[in-house]
């Protein structure tokens, strides 16, 4: 089925929230994942927390605030943005992980294990005890923090133009979230910081439109139980989501020109994509009544829709197939022979969200080394070239996380209606069995295994009939009518 960033879930009454929650518990159990941790990492953790090293530098004096979902508390990133004669100069604190890990303690052993934090169903699993990613470490408002502070100048066209990075203590003045900040911005009430982000956000959109390069902006998912209905919708990202982003990803540009000048870091990477999965995506297209011209090539698709329509979010949804090889590589002496993240059509690094990833940290310690014109750290080198296979691990369980937990809600979501037909398209043929496949259903926009006696009419009109969702087997499985 198809994969998105977050489930989350409104549940009516607590008899429906505990019926998703004892499917996702179950994942959990299946795939040997718990957001708890071991007493030792708790209580270096604790430990770590009460005792950060604080770097000399001050800037405090920077009213940075912080953008996310109402409800995170893993607060990774502060900004800060002002002009500076044409362009602007962005301030970028970046949660300072390695103030308060040691490479080897128990805290880093176990990021180590778990490579990143997983996300489904308003359940996570993080990767570092919440003592640390949700409090001491978090970029809390009104609290000093350690942090790696990016300042990068950036001309009237969206261009950056220059890079440094150094340690510093920051505190926030604010925590703001998308709806609000996008409110304060359309009613006219927003402070400069806010207005500029919209600005350098939107240079930052039109150069990617002329590199080529394409950021999906991947709807989140909403369920809503009520009893034993289960109802699922997009939640589509608003201008100010996409705004940020694009601050972060300035970021990540920036440090991938630092790593790539210097001949060492870790860069993320993504191959073009296969021909194969475009066709497919073509037939996706039909499959949800988009017009994609044969002609028009993928970025610009993707540019024209609309994600707060469910067909459009769901096909956005389905571009995420495309990100598929997507990884990380490591280089010390010699650039790696494949370095592009093709769909930003440029080199990338992952830096900003250190509490989230754990390659972030060693990145962001490249970087800062680079600045100061010191070594880097003998404990990054150390570590460096296994640092993709560890992403790559965390990546997959990820995956099979996401994927499981959406499974459980779109099996929820059709329960019910076994037996009922619905119109759809198939998208995807076995190459071993014509008669298995993939169909795409426009309402609700689910994507699912299909058979059939004969062959299936791939890429073509289809009445198809559900023949099984069971919420327990997370299984959704519909045949040719």
């Amino acid at each position: 089925m198809s994969s998105s960033r977050v489930v989350r879930v409104h549940a009516r009454d607590e008899v429906a929230a505990r019926s998703l929650r004892d499917g996702v518990a179950k994942i959990q159990s299946e795939l040997q994942v718990t957001p708890q941790f071991a007493p030792e990492v708790e209580e270096a953790a604790s430990r770590a927390a009460a005792a950060p090293r604080l770097p000399q530098l001050d800037r405090t004096d920077i009213p940075f605030v912080t953008i996310d979902p109402p409800s995170s508390m893993d607060l990774d990133q502060a900004l800060h943005i002002e002009r500076e004669g044409s362009g602007y100069v962005v301030h970028y604190a970046i949660a300072d992980v390695a103030a308060f890990v040691q490479p080897g303690d128990p805290v880093d052993v176990a990021a180590h294990e778990r490579g990143e934090t997983l996300y489904g169903a308003d359940s996570k699993i993080p990767l570092h005890p919440t003592s640390l990613s949700e409090g001491a470490a978090s970029l809390l408002p009104d609290q000093v923090r350690p942090a790696l502070l990016w300042t990068i100048h950036v001309d009237e066209t969206g261009e950056g133009t220059g890079v440094h990075v150094e340690r510093a203590r920051v505190r926030s003045r604010a925590k703001l979230d998308y709806a609000g900040v996008q409110q304060a911005i359309d009613d006219g009430t927003a402070d400069e910081v806010l207005r500029l982000l919209r600005e350098v956000g939107e240079r930052r959109l039109q150069r990617e439109a002329a590199r080529g390069g394409i950021s999906l902006p991947l709807p989140e998912q909403e369920v809503e139980v009520t009893g034993d209905q289960w109802s699922l919708e997009f939640r589509s990202m608003i201008p100010a989501e996409t705004w940020n982003a694009q601050i972060s990803m300035l970021t990540g540009f920036a440090a991938a020109s630092l790593m790539v000048y210097a001949r060492v870091g870790l860069l993320r990477t993504l191959p073009p994509p296969h021909p194969h999965d475009l066709q497919r995506l073509h037939r996706v297209a039909r499959a949800l009544h988009i017009d994609w011209p044969a002609e028009q090539l993928y970025p610009d698709f993707i540019r024209g829709l609309d994600s707060r329509k469910p067909a459009e979010a769901a096909m956005i949804t389905a571009c995420a197939r495309l990100l598929r090889g997507s990884g990380y590589v490591a280089f010390d002496g010699e650039m790696p022979a494949e370095p592009i993240h093709a769909a930003l059509a440029s080199e990338y690094a992952h830096v900003t969200a250190p509490l989230r990833r754990l390659g972030d940290r060693y990145a962001g310690e490249i970087c800062v080394a680079l600045c100061a014109g010191t070594d880097v750290p003998p404990w990054v080198l150390a570590k460096l070239a296994e640092i993709p296979d560890v992403m790559k691990d965390g990546g997959r369980r990820a995956a099979q996380y996401e994927a499981a937990v959406l499974n459980l809600v779109e099996a929820g979501v059709l329960h019910r209606h076994v037996g009922e037909t619905f119109e759809g398209v198939v998208t995807e043929v076995d190459e071993k069995d014509a008669t298995r496949g993939k169909v795409t259903i426009q309402d609700p926009a689910v994507e699912a295994r299909v058979t059939s006696s004969s062959a299936l009419p791939l890429g073509t009109d289809a009445e198809v009939r559900l023949a099984q969702a069971d919420v327990a087997s997370r299984s959704v499985v519909f045949e040719l009518a």
